[in-house]
């Protein structure tokens, strides 16, 4: 499905630390570095090493922003990594430009620089059948599939009483749906053999309204209530499965008019319709409501997240919410 990633000449080293235990194993300090040039170099976890040595993900999105920060990360701790992304339009309306095979390309060159094996499939989450097809395939050739990284999604703004039912449908169907789909089509093979970790990327917008947004808001919350259900179901089967929350995350997603419009009308402010203008001005209001003063944050502090919640030391971690927010968590339930 379509992903999301800042593109054009962008420079940003990111080193953070923190401590991360699960169960009996504890984790001592993890440093993430993220390099971009253009796009997204690879996102370092150390000193975690392989401690998916090696797994099989499947992540979903891929092309670029989360999913390929997140693809990276778990080749670096030593995981194989099958990128799904669409490649494509998906909404005709969205002014978010769709990610490439190209860039889907690009992920998979990062991802075996890590020394782990890259497979790809161009297809629309939205359709189950060809799923279930991919996920046979992956493991006919791996003979297992470990992790699922459910994280692709589109996001439109559209007031409530104006959209039209396709508007609605098709982000209900790209964001839900298509989670659910990812997660039916890959954890019966996680239930066989008794081991798995399943992770879905909701949104902040999915834990409070979001102004003409009601669908993607609506479909964010259910993506929630789905993995606290999949949680109790697939739990007694060794396989967890948990949500991350990402913040306001610098991507195409978020940078581009449409949005800043919405940010500035949020903020009771009235926009120019210059683009230029517009950005500077949304940057100021999104940076003065950050609590750590971070107006859009970068797609790499979402990874060390994924990696713990698809490692061991996340075994006893499930039908939980995992938020990297720049601080906005405070302001919410």
């Amino acid at each position: 499905m379509q992903s999301d990633e800042k593109q054009g000449s962008v420079k940003a080293n990111v080193s953070r630390r923190f401590f991360l235990a699960g169960g009996s194993a504890a984790l001592s300090a993890v440093s993430l570095t993220g390099n971009m040039e253009g796009q997204m170099a690879q996102a370092k976890t150390e000193p975690w090493g392989r401690i998916l040595n090696g797994r099989v993900a499947v992540v979903t999105g891929a092309a670029r922003g989360i999913g390929r920060a997140a693809a990276v990360a778990l080749a670096h701790s030593g995981a194989n990594v099958v990128g799904i992304d669409i490649c494509a339009v998906v909404d005709p309306r969205s002014g978010v430009e769709p990610a490439s095979r190209a860039e889907l390309d690009q992920t998979g060159e990062m991802v075996r620089s890590e020394g782990v094996q890259w497979r790809s499939f161009v297809l629309d989450q939205r359709d189950l059948p060809a799923l279930r097809i991919a996920a046979d395939k992956i493991n006919a050739e791996f003979g297992h599939i470990d992790i699922l990284f459910a994280n692709a999604g589109i996001q439109a703004f559209r007031p409530l009483l104006l959209m039209e039912d396709a508007d609605w449908h098709i982000q209900i169907d790209v964001n839900l749906t298509g989670t659910a789909n990812a997660l039916r089509a890959f954890a019966p093979y996680m239930v066989q053999q008794a081991h798995g970790r399943i992770i879905m990327t909701t949104s902040t917008q999915g834990r409070h309204g979001t102004l003409n947004g009601s669908a993607y808001s609506a479909s964010k919350w259910g993506i929630i209530g789905l993995m606290k259900s999949a949680a109790m179901e697939l739990g007694p089967h060794g396989v967890t499965v948990n949500c991350l929350v990402p913040g306001l995350i610098d991507t195409p997603l978020t940078r581009h008019e449409e949005r800043y419009e919405q940010a500035l009308q949020v903020a009771g402010r009235t926009p120019s319709g210059d683009k230029a203008l517009d950005e500077e001005a949304a940057r100021k209001v999104l940076q003065s409501k950050s609590i750590l003063g971070v107006p859009w944050i970068d797609p790499s502090e979402m990874a060390p997240v994924v990696v713990f919640l698809a490692s061991d030391a996340a075994r006893m971690v499930s039908g939980a919410t995992y938020d990297v927010t720049g601080g906005d968590s405070a302001n919410n339930v």
